[in-house]
């Protein structure tokens, strides 16, 4: 494998576990508040699941941004990358996805921890809850815009 190829392989995998240690730890911030909810009333298992999978989307993000590179350097399609300059183009093509994507779904988590506590004490607010956390998930979706456009253009 070249030095290219590493690049392109590193920013790959650096979109995919990055967004997706963020999107781990957002859904465990969010199941262990649901838990505690869900021990007092199982009742509320539907309200609260969109909560804790929420923050989990920033991993797929990561996961597609991921795909769409192997596609394109010739692991899953596409022709091997040769140039040093097309392997850090991809490597920092993958950055915004792998970073935003970790601190939205961090923060999304917490956003949705404290939504679950406001679905406990009122279930009848539950979709404000989800209105809430969804405004975080529009900077997880400008980093993976800003990631797919990027990976697409290079050149």
């Amino acid at each position: 494998m070249n030095l290219a190829m590493f690049f392109a392989i590193l920013g790959a995998a650096i979109a995919v576990i990055v967004s997706g240690m963020g999107s781990s730890k957002g859904v465990g911030i969010a199941s262990e508040a649901a838990g505690a909810v869900l021990s007092d009333d199982p009742s509320k298992f539907g309200k609260l699941l969109v909560l804790q999978l929420l923050p989990g989307t920033q991993g797929l993000y990561g996961l597609i941004i991921s795909v769409m590179v192997m596609l394109n350097i010739g692991i899953l399609g596409g022709e091997p990358v040769t140039e040093i300059s097309m392997g850090l183009s991809y490597l920092a093509a993958c950055l915004p996805i792998a970073i935003g994507g970790y601190f939205s779904a961090c923060s999304q988590g917490r956003v949705c921890a404290v939504g679950v506590n406001l679905t406990a004490k009122r279930p009848e607010e539950s979709s404000k809850a989800i209105v809430s956390a969804s405004l975080i998930e529009l900077y997880a979706l400008l980093a993976f815009i800003v990631s797919f456009l990027l990976v697409i253009n290079v050149r």
